[in-house]
């Protein structure tokens, strides 16, 4: 097989693996609540060695006493710091939060930034974190590389690195630009529902047939099907 072929062979695969999963989970989002772009800003960076869920429990108060950027901006450290406690690293997050908020009113006007080269620059947001916000709150094609993502890409085959910003980059050459904000939804609720990092639930993955990992993890099915687990409420 020609370096050609077996390139045409990997992306044919990464493609029917990317639409057998948009099959198994169609209602596949990112799973943090938010309704303005500055709401999934803040969210995403208080998830970080966090979960989802653990975020969306405090949000809603969060959200509500600070509606703007102005309002972290002008916070009160020790209040902003009871809120988002929970969400652990709370002092350094809550530091990165007040400088957020300046940084937003002095330099956009309070606006969340719409590009990636301005969304960096911020403090707290990398690439990770720019493209949940450009993808979700923008629909701006990016692709979110987050640990799940990083491990199913690699188990896939579709990369072998760890650096997050190569796997992003070699994963997007794979997929057409369009698909890329629901290609990472996919896997990450895959690798949230079956492809754990401990035991994936091999026996019951619907891309095992794809998989070159395939066996990995429990193939009986029906020791597999009682690892899957459900998407939250």
């Amino acid at each position: 097989m020609s370096p050609s072929d077996s390139r045409t062979a990997l992306v044919r695969r990464a493609r029917a693996i990317d639409r057998t999963l948009a099959g198994t989970y169609p209602d596949a989002h990112v799973e943090l609540d938010f309704t303005t772009p500055l709401e999934l800003l803040v969210a995403t960076i208080l998830s970080a060695q966090s979960t989802d869920k653990r975020v969306n429990t405090i949000t809603p108060t969060l959200f509500a006493r600070y509606p703007d950027a102005a309002a972290y901006a002008g916070a009160d450290r020790a209040e902003l710091e009871v809120l988002i406690t929970p969400t652990g690293f709370f002092r350094a997050k809550t530091d990165t939060l007040l400088k957020l908020g300046a940084q937003l009113v002095e330099r956009f006007d309070g606006e969340v930034p719409t590009t990636l080269r301005e969304l960096v620059t911020l403090p707290g947001v990398g690439r990770k974190t720019a493209n949940v916000v450009l993808g979700n709150a923008f629909g701006v094609p990016g692709i979110t590389v987050d640990t799940h993502f990083g491990r199913l890409s690699r188990r896939f085959g579709w990369t072998s690195d760890t650096d997050p910003d190569l796997v992003e980059a070699q994963v997007g050459a794979l997929f057409p630009k369009k698909d890329w904000v629901m290609l990472c939804h996919h896997v990450i609720w895959h690798g949230r529902r079956r492809c754990h990092a401990r035991n994936p639930a091999c026996g019951a993955c619907p891309v095992a047939r794809l998989c070159p990992s395939y066996g990995e993890g429990e193939t009986d099915p029906t020791k597999a099907a009682k690892l899957v687990r459900e998407p939250r409420g």
